[in-house]
């Protein structure tokens, strides 16, 4: 049976048979749905399913309470029967603290039998949505929480308990939505569910629909419960899964199941579209290559990619995703005024990082989402658990390979120096404005091309005089929408459209501003020769 197990539950089952652990804390993807390898006919359930049946197949009393239904006997109704104080209770209580007093009482007096040599039952509990019952709170003082909390840690630390057949499993869906004294408990296992491996995933396929369990690899990321639900809608509307459909389904899948944490970066676009770079393009292709052949050695874990406001960080990302041909997912407000849920969001999002293979993680405004290491007392401490969980994640040297990073902004300066030490951030790639006004001619022209409008090189003579130097790429699409928009409603040539574009032009940043963030941009660069000679002087001595 234990081969047949995932990872998860040999663990699980190694700590209670080696006396480690007899109160377990799952979170993660505890909603899915489940493999129950029950003989030689596997079956899907839920979580709740696979601790009864295939966890605890032997145990004579198994109980169960969450806030909706109480407290529910789910195996030994007459085993549980023969504490006197079912007989003198004729309902029971369904509140949390009356529940859990009431459980607590019953855990005791199987202890006491067991230290009076009499017979005693094997108990299993769990609580569904344990961090309903005892949730993570703000610092205000809660007497009845508290109670609770400690009750339940008490399963695994009184040695009365401790000493006899019971086992207790806390269910939530992230761990920092437990209370505390619950989750930095020493004496119990915590273990966290990741979203189902392709193996997984092919088991469940085989059970709901054989005939598409080659897909599973394809679908990485994504939880059973998802593709049984698109699986079943396929059949309904008659409508077969095409294998050049998988990629758009999967990325459906994963987004749904995220609740909209993140999105998936879709391009077309190569580095072929970014204009000049070549440097910065060459080693790009080199990294993407060794990715392709699997040496991951060399492979940097993350890309700081910064430099002044418009000068195309997020195309840039968009032209190594297309290049790359691999998910670009990128976070999307993981904030939540709720106590607890950004720091759950965060683990809901790591989850799905690990599971998804390779990927890269595209965080824009880095310098604002990554949190601070001393974030004061304004928001309770938030930013700083935000910069743990991320500095813990970027560091993890099992993802090199698998998890490449990447963070974008105009103010690196603001990004803890911890973040984006080597380690973590390998690569730091500045992309600047234009230095010159032939460069300012070069970059209109290209984007003036992809609009199908044709402008001669030999019209930069006329045009010097009103090209700026320090053009960036977002100031210069919006040029490049205002001569098309011009040859589109006159009659005029496209050299007069640029000269009318260029007339009165003023840089939307302040030079002040752009000088700063080339300086910020040039000094962070990792080599030397990602920055043109003619900001080299911003680098300083």
């Amino acid at each position: 049976m234990a081969a047949t197990l995932p990872e998860w539950a040999r663990e699980l089952v190694s700590l209670y048979e080696s006396h480690c652990a007899n109160q377990f804390i799952l979170y993660g993807n505890v909603n899915d749905r489940f493999v129950l390898p029950l003989g030689a006919t596997p079956q899907l359930g839920s979580l709740y399913d696979f601790l009864l049946k295939v966890m605890m197949p032997r145990f004579d009393a198994v109980l169960s309470y969450d806030l909706g239904n109480g407290i529910r006997v789910e195996r030994g109704a007459e085993v549980f029967s023969k504490w006197p104080a079912v007989r003198e209770t004729p309902e029971y209580p369904r509140a949390p603290r009356p529940a859990i007093e009431f459980i607590t009482r019953y855990f005791r007096y199987a202890a006491n039998l067991a230290r009076l040599g009499q017979e005693s039952p094997h108990v299993g509990f769990y609580i569904k949505a344990a961090h309903l019952v005892a949730p993570a709170l703000p610092g205000a003082l809660n007497y009845d929480l508290n109670a609770i909390a400690m009750l339940m840690r008490d399963w695994c630390t009184d040695d009365a308990l401790r000493e006899y057949s019971l086992v207790t499993w806390l269910i939530a869906d992230n761990i920092n939505d437990l209370h505390p004294l619950l989750a930095n408990n020493p004496r119990a296992a915590s273990v966290e569910l990741p979203l189902p491996s392709a193996d997984e995933l092919r088991a469940g396929i085989e059970i709901l629909e054989p005939k598409y369990a080659s897909l599973a690899p394809q679908l990485a990321g994504a939880t059973i419960t998802s593709i049984e639900r698109m699986l079943r809608l396929k059949e309904r509307q008659g409508s077969p899964i095409r294998e050049e459909d998988v990629v758009a389904l999967k990325k459906e899948l994963i987004e749904r199941d995220s609740a909209g944490l993140i999105e998936f970066i879709e391009s077309k676009k190569t580095l072929d579209d970014l204009h000049g770079q070549e440097k910065l393009k060459q080693w790009l292709r080199q990294d993407i290559a060794l990715w392709r052949k699997d040496d991951l050695n060399a492979m940097p874990m993350g890309y700081l990619i910064c430099g002044p406001v418009g000068t195309g960080k997020t195309f840039l990302v968009e032209c190594l995703a297309g290049e790359a041909g691999v998910p670009v997912v990128k976070l999307k407000n993981f904030r939540d005024k709720w106590v607890g849920s950004t720091e759950g969001n965060l683990e809901k999002v790591f989850r799905l990082l690990k599971a998804l293979g390779r990927c890269f993680v595209f965080i824009d405004e880095a310098d604002q989402a990554l949190g601070k290491r001393d974030s004061g007392s304004n928001d309770a401490g938030l930013s700083g658990r935000i910069y743990s969980m991320f500095a813990t994640e970027m560091s993890n040297t099992a993802n090199r390979g698998k998890i490449v990073w990447i963070l974008a902004t105009s103010r690196p300066d603001l990004i803890e120096i911890d973040l984006k030490r080597p380690g973590r951030v390998d690569v730091k790639i500045p992309i600047f404005p234009t230095t010159t006004p032939q460069e300012a001619f070069a970059l209109l022209r290209a984007l003036s091309a992809r609009r199908g409008i044709t402008i001669e090189d030999s019209g930069y003579a006329e045009l010097e005089p009103l090209l700026p130097s320090l053009l960036t790429p977002g100031a210069a699409e919006t040029l490049a929408v205002k001569l098309y928009r011009t040859t589109r409603t006159e009659t005029v040539s496209p050299l007069d459209a640029l000269r009318r574009a260029l007339t009165g032009y003023a840089n939307p940043v302040p030079l002040d501003v752009m000088e700063a963030q080339i300086t910020l941009a040039a000094r962070e660069a990792s080599d030397v020769d990602f920055v043109p000679e003619a900001f080299r002087r911003f680098r300083g001595a």
